[in-house]
């Protein structure tokens, strides 16, 4: 009796041994090559994302109209705002860029446009995008040139000489 409780004890320890190392070959191998979440670019978004949204587009207004808020209060009335550029300025100083950073940044999820409400709140409902937008749907499918100019950034593209392109 003894010598069959030994030989179903030592079989029982040699199935969990090979068990446990199966299991750990199987989750190394379905392990992600890496796990760090992409930084986003501040000089890919002033040089290739912030012309998007004073691009006209046709059928609708440019994202700046909608979206341009005075610094302070008036900006916290919606989690998309862009600053109010100068009177006759076509683009943003250096520090409302900066700016316009900090707050379109917080509304991406880096390495994931699909998750990003840049992306989707004004993609096509049928391409993908999410239930409104006020300003209709700027983005017809995630082909657009320009949707995939801001998916490239929250992915972490880097503008080519930045300094965390080096």
């Amino acid at each position: 009796m003894k010598k069959h409780f030994a030989i179903r004890a030592t079989s029982l320890a040699v199935l969990t041994a090979l068990t446990i190392t199966s299991t750990s070959r199987s989750a190394a191998q379905q392990a992600p090559a890496s796990t760090a979440v992409p930084s986003l670019d501040f000089e890919f978004f002033k040089t290739r994302v912030e012309p998007i949204f004073l691009k006209k587009r046709p059928g609708h207004a440019r994202c700046y109209l909608c979206h341009a808020a005075e610094s302070g209060a008036n900006a916290q009335n919606t989690a998309f705002h862009l600053e109010k550029r100068s009177p006759g300025n076509t683009s943003w100083t250096e520090e409302q860029s900066r700016r316009n950073f900090e707050v379109v940044s917080r509304i991406v999820t880096p390495g994931e446009p699909l998750s990003s409400l840049l992306l989707m709140h004004p993609l096509a409902r049928d391409a993908g995008g999410d239930v409104s937008h006020g300003g209709g749907r700027q983005f017809a499918s995630q082909k657009d040139p320009d949707w995939l100019t801001l998916a490239e950034w929250v992915r972490g593209q880097k503008a080519a000489g930045s300094p965390s392109d080096k």
